[in-house]
């Protein structure tokens, strides 16, 4: 079995770039994983896994193989192990493994689909939060609109403990993601304060898309004028918006209610 000892070698250096930089994501289609848990999901979700890598101190041979056995195995030093690890708590495992296309032309969806669809989503906390309720809806598909961050950016794969792989994800343009919901007569609930509706006197139980935007300029015109219908949550104090995955989550189970689950 190979053995890396050093943060000069070339091998190394190059899942460095991985972690940093979304060009070399792009170019290679491979992302670095880091955990038994997110592997797990990963390899559950259908996920390529090439190699492991493992420091044997914190998780041994064994208990790698445990976690799958189909990949080339690689020990590596603590020195290599830091320099890779993204998060503070350790597990002392990582994994390479590819991207998938993320095409909205992959998606299959139920006869009667619940979505979540979010327009320019930034930050990478936001992201996993999203990606976390969408699990617990357990929804049919999360939409990203013109999207500004690289998914597999290890933030995002962090925050999302590992469900940016138990979700079925596409991502597109608002008009190929309005154009997609339109083909498909899948109503789609816009969350916004201009022209809208309280969102619980909605009906959600037919296919059903909820739309949410940023919190600092919220969703383009694009959307709010190709709604089904504008929604709103109706709040009480000083301000006018709130956090977009607290926001999501309301309405995400406000749909599920009403489907009586």
């Amino acid at each position: 079995m190979k053995q890396i000892t050093s943060i000069q070698n070339p091998f190394i250096k190059s899942l460095v770039l991985l972690q940093e930089k979304a060009k070399n994501r792009k170019q290679t289609g491979r992302f670095l994983i880091e955990g038994k848990r997110e592997i797990s999901l990963a390899i559950k979700g259908g996920y390529e896994i090439e190699t492991m890598l493992f420091l044997a101190e914190i998780c041994s041979e064994s208990e790698t193989r445990k976690i799958y056995n189909d990949a080339e195995l690689i020990e590596i030093n603590k020195e290599v192990y830091q320099k890779l690890a993204y998060r503070d708590t350790t597990e002392g495992i990582l994994a390479i493994a590819k991207t998938k296309s993320l095409q909205l032309s992959d998606l299959k969806l139920s006869d009667n689909p619940l979505i979540l669809v979010a327009e320019a989503p930034e930050k990478p906390g936001n992201i996993g939060a999203l990606l976390r309720t969408a699990d617990a809806a357990k929804l049919d598909a999360v939409l990203i609109a013109n999207p500004k961050s690289d998914l597999y950016n290890p933030n995002i794969v962090r925050s999302s403990v590992g469900c940016l792989f138990t979700n079925q994800i596409a991502t597109g343009t608002t008009e190929e993601i309005i154009g997609f919901l339109k083909e498909r007569k899948i109503n789609f609930y816009c969350a916004t304060l201009q022209n809208s509706t309280s969102y619980h006197t909605q009906d959600y139980t037919t296919p059903t898309a909820l739309v949410v935007g940023t919190e600092a300029t919220g969703l383009t015109q694009e959307w709010r004028d190709a709604a089904t219908q504008n929604i709103i949550i109706p709040m009480q104090g000083e301000i006018d918006s709130m956090n977009v995955s607290v926001a999501a989550a309301i309405l995400i189970f406000e749909a599920k209610r009403q489907r009586g689950f």
